[in-house]
């Protein structure tokens, strides 16, 4: 019997995978599903990083097809990202609507960063979030603190984003948020123009802008 087929943990598709890379496979995978996104900058993450850039792109690949998901390998930021494509993909994830107005602030901060500075990481805080969030959308109460510490919680698990409380911090406002490349990848946008468009879709009508009602005439 071969070693393939005696192993209940491991596809019969990929029998050319030796037996020392097979439990860091895994790993490397229920990375990917779980969270859709692999970061290896730190610690096993590194290792499991450079195994699937430098060994199993094509098996990873290969793999995620089916699931209507794309391999992004981003050398740069040391992540890979399953990427699931909307047109097709069964398993893309649902956000609610405060969550997805959360994540249009950040996408736009992402991108203002990216186009007008240089900085190799995009960091705020969340004092930062929730006054651009005010900013952003101007006739929307933002999401109370507990809701979006809930909310941004979330957006970690996804792998969009890092928090870092700093050790002279004092308040919870003053908690860093790093965005990762990811979030521009699950919200794509291809133009400001684009962004904007979805995100006034979220805008409630101004008042002073409302078109007036007309009275109704009495009829004799």
């Amino acid at each position: 019997m071969s070693e393939t087929s005696s192993d209940p943990l491991w596809p019969g598709f990929w029998p050319d995978v030796p037996a020392e890379d097979r439990a860091p496979l895994r790993s490397i995978l229920a990375e990917l599903l779980g969270h859709g996104t692999l970061i290896g900058d730190t610690g096993a993450g590194r290792d499991l990083f450079r195994l699937a850039r430098d060994h199993y792109a094509a098996h990873l690949k290969d793999y995620l097809a089916p699931l209507a998901m794309d391999l992004i390998i981003d050398d740069d930021a040391l992540l890979i990202q399953a990427r699931p494509r909307p047109e097709a993909c069964l398993l893309l994830g649902q956000f609610s609507k405060d969550e997805t107005l959360v994540l249009l602030v950040l996408w736009r901060a992402w991108d203002d960063q990216r186009s007008h500075q240089a900085a190799d990481r995009v960091i705020l805080t969340i004092d930062d979030l929730w006054n651009q969030f005010r900013n952003t959308f101007d006739r929307i109460e933002p999401p109370q603190a507990t809701h979006l510490e809930a909310i941004l919680a979330k957006l970690k698990r996804h792998r969009l984003i890092r928090t870092h409380r700093p050790d002279a911090a004092t308040q919870p406002g003053e908690t860093l948020v790093e965005i990762l490349p990811s979030l521009a990848r699950t919200i794509p946008f291809d133009s400001i123009e684009a962004w904007t468009e979805r995100k006034d879709l979220y805008q409630p009508a101004d008042p002073e802008n409302a078109a007036p009602e007309t009275p109704e005439e009495d009829s004799e």
